[in-house]
């Protein structure tokens, strides 16, 4: 009982300490920043985390005077453990919700424009309907913003085109494919030619994505490929705005398939027409993410399953334990 007792006055050590660590080491070692994160001062931070290294005896954080530089070796042991701690916390409120409140609670949803404004808004209209009390949040970002927030849990879905099975941990399944398109006036040359090719599409100006969004890296990699040069005259992220300059005449669109669905193949001259681009682009996988040991409740679940049919909570929950690879489509 003696030890037991000097053992619990040694470690004294909190969760707010725990997440002062986190924040600066999120935030670049700024501390100042770490503070407007977490709503408190910088010295109380500042103060948190001097009191954990006293306590652990050993230093998380390199100085310079008062600026912290750099995360020590024994600073990185000590995060990754913060890390799984602040994780069970938050599975720990899951499953407190999940029991206490099986049928309400918040989903946070992080995603791209392009899926928020053309994919998502039938599962998530279904979500509502079959969990009214649950309320749904959506945070949109490049895809790797959206790896960030689930890994930081700001988010408990993911769904992106680009980079989400690059982060170790994630676990990612796929949803379902889609290829780009052509979007030209109606009159344009390439708008009847019977098949495009790359050497076609790089010779007109074009209005297409941000390099990190939908897909972007397929369309650059296949013009490298050919050692072609295009000649890209406007990047955006919205698929909406690459439509409206293609009407303007500042070049020819190349957007995903789902911003596009309803636009016709052919129309009269003055509107806008698609051509597929599968053949030179290639298929494009848009996949779900959940941050890998996360505790998933029912409605996260149901969620899943509204976004593909290839996702069953069957899939999802062997996926989550590790028991199966992630699949392809």
């Amino acid at each position: 009982m003696h030890n037991e007792a000097k053992l619990n006055q040694q470690f004294t050590m909190n969760l707010h300490q725990f997440r002062f660590v986190q924040e600066a080491a999120r935030h670049n070692l700024n501390l100042t920043e770490a503070a407007k994160a977490l709503h408190t001062s910088q010295p109380g931070v500042s103060k948190a985390i001097i009191e954990l290294e006293e306590e652990l005896g050993i230093d998380i954080f390199a100085r310079h005077g008062k600026r912290l530089k750099r995360i020590t070796e024994p600073g990185q042991h000590v995060l990754k453990s913060i890390e799984l701690i602040m994780r069970e916390i938050g599975n720990l409120k899951r499953i407190g919700e999940q029991f206490s409140a099986q049928d309400s609670g918040t989903l946070s949803i992080a995603t791209t424009h392009t899926q928020a404004r053309y994919v998502l808004p039938e599962p998530v209209a279904k979500l509502r309907a079959a969990w009214p009390k649950v309320n749904l949040s959506l945070h949109q970002g490049t895809p790797d913003q959206v790896a960030r927030m689930l890994i930081d849990e700001t988010a408990e879905v993911g769904i992106a085109t680009e980079s989400l099975s690059n982060y170790e941990e994630l676990v990612t399944l796929p949803c379902y494919e889609w290829q780009h398109m052509l979007v030209l006036p109606a009159n344009h040359a390439l708008a009847t030619k019977e098949r495009l090719t790359l050497e076609d599409i790089a010779a007109e100006p074009l209005v297409t994505y941000h390099p990190t969004f939908t897909g972007r890296t397929r369309i650059d990699t296949a013009f490298a490929h050919r050692k072609l040069e295009p000649r890209i005259a406007l990047e955006a992220i919205d698929s909406d705005v690459i439509t409206t300059y293609v009407k303007l005449g500042m070049g020819i669109g190349i957007v995903a398939e789902m911003a596009v669905r309803g636009m016709p193949a052919q129309a009269v001259d003055g509107e806008l027409v698609i051509r597929p681009l599968g053949h030179l682009f290639g298929q494009n996988v848009t996949r779900v993410a959940f941050k890998r040991g996360a505790y998933l409740r029912n409605f996260v679940y149901e969620f899943a399953e509204l976004l593909s049919e290839r996702l069953s909570r069957d899939l999802v929950a062997r996926a989550m334990s590790g028991h199966v690879a992630d699949y392809e489509l």
